[in-house]
């Protein structure tokens, strides 16, 4: 995947060298390596804008619950027999924070049999009526033997509350896709799941009782004549006629080698085809470059979209090189210009 694992492993040798105290490897099975940590810094950086948030996080999504704001994030690596479940935060102070831990929804058991992971990673959270959908990716160690899981809770906030429903989907060695960084949402009364990372790129398929996938799998987004197919953590927006999909391109994971970026492209309907600012096609490699990183902050990706009242959000991830590259959560509102967005 990326080539292989003994890759894999050498990137992983190498972010050891590099982590800070507190700091550990995550997102092995669909990417590269990769860091977390729950250390909250209690100021932003200087350069940081106004609606930056302050918490170190990796693969964060956004959602609100009656007053207060989560954020969910990839779990600590631990051990096979230990693994580490979804981090969970919360603001009670507005979407900017400051954001304190609240714990981390538990591996289930499945996942420990079945795919021997030390983590699970790049949660989405969605309501529908009274109850929230979290979903996960959970990966073998430089496969693509992966799933995507389910749990549901009415009472978000309390990591005790989220009962485990199993996998929906799935990939193993053979196929075509890597079933990891799953995004839902709803366009009318039709549900829809997309996911990938590298293989054959970012995939759609319609989601039957928020549980389901079913019918036709459509590729939206792919870079053919890029060495692995560097493209994954796809996240939709629809916004006026049109709808969004943003992803991360290249790769995360490799401290001050990453070269992670963030990418857009539109459609008019929710199965595309996506095109980019040029019109070239995002299946067939097209994507709007819309942000790279900020000053001491490399290697944006690993997004999520919220909308909130009159305002739209991209939330990401980057690598700090004031923490040794430790990853840090931003939220910045996004603007529009020709029904393109714009980060203001």
């Amino acid at each position: 995947m990326k080539g292989s694992a003994v890759k894999i492993s050498k990137t992983v040798a190498l972010l050891l060298s590099l982590m800070p105290i507190g700091a550990s490897v995550a997102d092995a099975g669909g990417r590269e390596g990769g860091m977390t940590t729950v250390r909250v810094r209690k100021t932003a950086a200087p350069h940081r804008l106004a609606l930056t948030g302050d918490l170190s996080a990796h693969d964060p999504t956004l959602f609100k619950a009656g007053n207060i704001y989560y954020v969910f994030s990839t779990g600590l690596i631990q051990t096979e027999d230990d693994p580490g479940g979804i981090l969970m935060h919360r603001s009670t102070g507005g979407i900017t924070g400051p954001w304190e831990p609240i714990g981390a929804v538990a591996v289930p058991q499945w996942a420990n049999d079945n795919y021997k992971t030390p983590h699970l990673w790049a949660p989405q959270v969605v309501k529908n009526g009274d109850t929230y959908h979290l979903y996960y990716a959970v990966s073998e160690f430089g496969k693509n033997h992966s799933a995507i899981g389910l749990a549901v809770s009415t009472n978000p906030g309390d990591p005790a509350s989220w009962h485990d429903q199993g996998p929906i989907l799935k990939s193993e060695p053979g196929d075509d896709h890597n079933a990891i960084d799953p995004m839902v949402f709803q366009d009318g009364g039709q549900w829809w799941i997309t996911w990938g990372s590298f293989w054959s790129g970012l995939k759609l398929q319609k989601l039957r009782n928020m549980r389901i996938p079913t019918g036709l799998v459509t590729t939206l987004g792919s870079r053919p004549g890029v060495m692995y197919n560097p493209i994954e953590a796809p996240a939709i927006l629809k916004r006026g006629n049109y709808y969004y999909l943003f992803m991360s391109w290249d790769s995360c994971c490799q401290g001050a080698n990453s070269t992670y970026k963030i990418a857009v492209g539109r459609s008019k309907t929710p199965s595309g085809p996506y095109l980019d600012a040029n019109g070239e096609r995002l299946d067939e490699g097209g994507g709007t470059v819309l942000l790279t990183g900020r000053g001491n902050l490399h290697a944006a990706g690993g997004q999520d979209v919220f909308h909130e009242g009159e305002s739209d959000y991209l939330i990401y991830h980057s690598y700090d090189a004031q923490q040794n590259y430790a990853p840090v959560m931003s939220i910045e509102r996004l603007g529009w210009v020709n029904d393109w967005p714009v980060l203001k």
